[in-house]
């Protein structure tokens, strides 16, 4: 088939690279707009652009995907099919018509749970220990489209959100080719999404990433580890906010208070809702991250300090 691919992430990257290397066509690239990134701000395209330059192929990056200019180009090319991995835009009903074959989704969960922009950040912080990717035709609603087909992959108990994405994003791959070569042979039909097992997905804000010293050590960990690397878990020390980049649970120490801080000479616990977690990675406001035992020694932590929260408005 001929393909147009939608994409904008470093995420998306692995699919791409999939469909290039498959029997069809990758005619031309749909991105977001280059953003402004590093400290100078300047102006840098997206990981799939980039990619796609590489490779020779026609880039088109609409501001918003409803732009008629966007439009008449997309009906130009006309493509069978427009496979879409973490773009990033609502596509308007206008252009979801011009492929025959629609926009398939590649998503990563096991629709119908976890509909929405962070699925896999959600999935770690819930616990679970299975999740996945789905294919599926893009419809209007929140990624409620008739699924084609899945992947698994096992929740690992120290996954950190960018260790399963990374993992989702090179399994997923395989998927998506899988998917386009069975609607290109009429051997492959999406099944509608169960009206029961609707989980949401939404974006994690600031205040999400803030930990709760008072919730159980289990959840403090999924929290951590959901959050990593982005939007990143917080707490506040002496009135700063101090970036949490890597804990483990530690099941032997029961004695501390919520928040309150336990410094050895190479290790530092803080106590939760139920057992203590350790602190192994931190990052102080402006500084880059280090070794949690670095920290402590350099803070000096007095008896009885604690770790608390912030008032988010």
């Amino acid at each position: 088939m001929k393909l147009v691919f939608a994409g904008t992430p470093e995420v998306a990257v692995p699919a791409l690279d999939a469909l290039i290397a498959s029997r069809h066509e990758v005619v031309a690239v749909v991105t977001r707009p280059d953003a402004p990134a590093g400290r100078g701000r300047r102006l840098v395209a997206s990981p799939v652009a980039e990619r796609a330059e590489e490779a020779g192929i026609e880039v088109l990056k609409p501001v918003k995907p409803r732009d008629e200019e966007f439009l008449a180009r997309l009906r130009e090319i006309g493509p069978d099919c427009c496979p879409v991995v973490a773009y990033g835009a609502l596509l308007p009903k206008v252009a979801l018509d011009i492929p025959a074959h629609g926009w398939v989704n590649l998503h990563f969960s096991l629709l119908p749970a976890w509909r929405g922009a962070a699925p896999v950040q959600h999935s770690v912080m819930a616990g679970d220990e299975v999740t996945g990717a789905s294919t599926f035709q893009i419809e209007q609603g929140l990624d409620s489209g008739p699924v084609y087909g899945v992947v698994t992959e096992d929740v690992r108990p120290t996954d950190t959100s960018g260790d399963l994405l990374t993992r989702l994003a090179f399994a997923g791959s395989g998927l998506l080719v899988a998917t386009m070569d069975g609607i290109e042979d009429g051997t492959l039909k999406p099944v509608p999404q169960p009206a029961d097992g609707i989980t949401l997905a939404p974006k994690i804000t600031v205040e999400d990433a803030q930990v709760d010293w008072a919730a159980p050590a289990l959840r403090v960990d999924r929290v951590v580890r959901g959050c990593t690397p982005a939007p990143g878990a917080w707490t506040v020390f002496r009135g700063e906010r101090l970036k949490l980049v890597q804990t483990a649970p530690a099941a032997e120490r029961t004695d501390l208070a919520p928040g309150e801080l336990a410094a050895g000479k190479n290790n530092v616990h803080v106590g939760t809702g139920s057992h203590a977690v350790e602190l192994l990675w931190v990052q102080p406001q402006g500084k880059k991250p280090m070794k949690a035992a670095d920290w402590a020694r350099g803070v000096r932590i007095a008896p009885g300090e604690r770790l608390t929260k912030a008032d988010v408005r």
